[in-house]
């Protein structure tokens, strides 16, 4: 497993919840990568790192998806609750 080289940003707060869970399922992101786009969400790997890093925005579309693919809701993966099955 790699080492984060860049310090964790602060432009989004989903991020950490999506490396977690990704994580957590045991989904590479090269396999999270190939689900966006499969919901016509392009993003790279480098895009995805820097997601995960908190360095990079959200748009909507790629937070609908996320959810989807990490079968989370939009309220676990921005916060608002901690539990992952509300």
């Amino acid at each position: 497993m790699r080492v984060r080289k860049q310090t964790l940003g602060n432009r989004n707060i989903v991020g950490s919840r999506v490396e977690e869970i990704r994580k957590r399922k045991g989904i590479k992101q090269k396999e999270l990568l190939a689900q966006l786009q499969v919901r016509g969400v392009d993003m790279n790997a480098s895009g995805l790192s820097k997601l995960e890093g908190q360095i990079r925005y959200v748009t909507d579309i790629e937070l609908l998806a996320l959810a989807d693919i990490l079968e989370v809701s939009l309220d676990y993966l921005v916060g608002r609750i901690d539990e992952e099955d509300k």
